[in-house]
């Protein structure tokens, strides 16, 4: 079972709560009160030290981190799932941010914002101090150790929290030094690409303190593979489209120099094979380790958010609860699978399944199925995790949040190496194999069929399309549409596809089942008569065993197209607005991208 790092994050945001206030805030008393826990006494030592640092890793959960809003509702819609529908929409809320109807009143944008500058503010005390502690260069060798990896640990972070505000707002102020140094309380913006190089600058050091994960005890605790995944991530959004203060997506300069920097970060992490490899099994990464509370053990998870459990809307995750399968009607499942999606996949593919899921658990256990229009995310799904909640009301249930898989780091060296190159080379070629030939272990003709690429357009379109079958439902599909400027196109050409679904009057559509059938009497899993991918069983299985369910139906068009990206705005709908009481807030910032 995983080491339950948060489970000390009360005592550690407390103790940095203090700090704050202590540090950051004009001092109106002289006297203190007794609660009181100065930075003297906070970097005195080691254990406090960590405490603090905890305290930096505490701005990631919860409600306004990873739990729900950043993983949840930020990334979508995208070309593979659609965010809650249905009513009230307009909402001024959770509906409006998926739909792209989002304005600056909405009440799901000032909390998430403001805590990741929490999450900067804890973690700058921490790059303030921990360097002038006096173990930290005459230490013993154990004390030098651990305070260079809580350095490199805050440094890490900073760049986490910086790179989801930068990814989902643009231009926004930089801070880099605790708030009592700074005597510039308002803020303007700072370009983007002066933020992203500053945090690959920060990485670069990082990498150079933090041990790799065997070097250490093995936890949710950033290591060094971490830190160069991360930097990768940022480099590839650094030299990527973004939407800029003049309304226009605009590549980052010198692109090629950070798309070096990513097959480079990459090329490290793959040849530590020790330290980083694929599960052989896709579900596994999900059922047996991310549902079951575990740590996956090959280290493909190079990077995940720890939740503390325990039902704390401030450092829990709502995965399980607000998205995937329902269980006697219990549960959100409030994120969508799109059909188009489902059927991106060739029917041998292993994630399909994982990813897919189309069925509800009912009281008695047995299974009952959904529509193509009403199919959910599955990697966390409610029945696989363990210990068991399938009868639970509860909304929290302790998920860790995947931020980086070594998978996203083969691909990612796979489409870097092919910019460099105008081309994929044998390794490029060779790593995007690499993950599809687990996806296919079962039917591996299926590679030599089907196989690379090997022109730059050709091999770019399949990385396109091979993170979103193999990254599907982890946060990152927009942002790589951003990136790559595909995220209008792709939004049109999946409304145009749904169209065609719902419609069923064109090739492949009017030749795939209406109706699809399940046995309704098995608690074992869920068993559907036919193919999805030929036409209907004829003759309809009896009706005591089997139960129909629409599949392809023009339904489509009321769950989903109705309320699917309805309102996305090309030059403007690629960015969030900041929340108007961030405006209020700060006299020098200005609303820009068109709110």
């Amino acid at each position: 079972m995983k080491t339950r790092l948060q489970k000390k994050w009360l005592v550690s945001a407390l103790v940095i709560t203090a700090i704050l206030f202590a540090v950051s805030c004009k001092k109106y008393l002289d006297v203190k009160p007794v609660s009181y826990f100065d930075t003297e006494f906070t970097f005195d030592n080691v254990n406090n030290a960590q405490k603090a640092v905890l305290g930096a890793y505490a701005s990631a959960g919860g409600d306004n981190g990873y739990g729900i809003r950043i993983s949840m509702y930020y990334p979508l819609d995208d070309d593979i799932m659609m965010g809650q529908g249905g009513t009230p929409y307009p909402d001024n809320e959770r509906r409006d941010i998926a739909h792209y109807n989002v304005t600056p009143t909405n009440t799901q944008l000032a909390a998430p914002f403001n805590q990741l500058y929490q999450g900067i503010e804890r973690a700058n005390l921490c790059i303030y101090y921990i360097p002038q502690m006096p173990q930290y260069t005459s230490g013993t060798n154990a004390e030098q150790s651990q305070l260079k990896r809580l350095h490199g640990e805050a440094l890490t972070l900073r760049a986490l929290y910086y790179l989801e505000l930068v990814r989902n707002w643009g231009d926004v102020p930089a801070q880099w030094a605790p708030s009592f140094s700074d005597n510039d309380f308002y803020k303007s913006k700072t370009d983007r690409d002066t933020i992203y190089n500053h945090l690959l600058d920060d990485l670069k050091t990082a990498e150079t303190l933090v041990p790799w994960r065997t070097e250490v005890a093995i936890d949710e605790r950033i290591t060094q593979g971490a830190v160069r995944a991360l930097r990768a991530r940022i480099a590839l959004y650094r030299g990527g489209y973004s939407l800029r203060r003049s309304k226009q997506m605009v590549r980052g300069s010198n692109h090629l120099t950070y798309y070096q920097i990513a097959k480079e970060e990459c090329a490290a992490i793959m040849s530590r094979r020790d330290q980083h490899k694929l599960n052989t099994s896709y579900q596994s990464v999900f059922k047996d380790n991310i549902c079951a509370h575990r740590i996956e053990t090959n280290g493909e998870v190079l990077f995940e958010i720890a939740m503390a459990g325990g039902s704390s809307a401030t450092g829990d995750s709502k995965l399980g609860y607000y998205n995937g399968t329902r269980y006697n009607n219990v549960g959100n499942s409030a994120l969508t699978v799109l059909p188009s999606y489902f059927y991106a996949f060739d029917s041998t593919d292993s994630r399909r399944d994982v990813m897919c899921a189309i069925y509800n658990v009912n009281s008695n256990g047995t299974f009952a199925g959904r529509t193509a229009a009403t199919m959910v995310d599955g990697k966390f799904r409610r029945d696989w995790i363990t210990p068991s909640v399938v009868g639970s009301a509860a909304q929290y249930f302790g998920l860790n949040w995947p931020v980086i898989r070594f998978s996203d780091v083969l691909l990612m060296f796979a489409e870097a190496d092919n910019e460099l190159n105008n081309g994929p080379s044998a390794d490029a070629i060779s790593a995007y194999n690499e993950v599809r030939a687990r996806a296919f272990a079962a039917n591996p003709s299926y590679l030599t069929n089907n196989p690379a690429p090997t022109t730059y357009s050709g091999f770019f379109n399949a990385i396109v399309q091979e993170r979103a079958l193999e990254l599907g439902g982890e946060g990152i599909r927009k942002y790589d549409l951003i990136r790559w400027n595909l995220l209008g196109t792709k939004l049109a050409e999946t409304k145009l596809t749904l169209a065609a679904m719902a419609a069923r009057t064109t090739a492949p559509w009017n030749t795939y089942p209406t109706t699809m059938y399940y046995n309704k009497l098995l608690t074992s899993g869920l068993v559907w008569a036919g193919s999805f991918y030929k036409p209907n069983v004829t003759p309809a299985p009896a009706t005591s065993t089997f139960t129909g369910v629409n599949w392809l139906h023009s339904s489509i068009n009321s769950t989903i197209s109705l309320y699917y990206a309805v309102s996305f705005t090309p030059n403007k709908s690629e960015l969030l607005p900041l929340a108007q009481s961030v405006l209020d807030g700060n006299r020098n910032l200005t609303q820009d991208y068109g709110y």
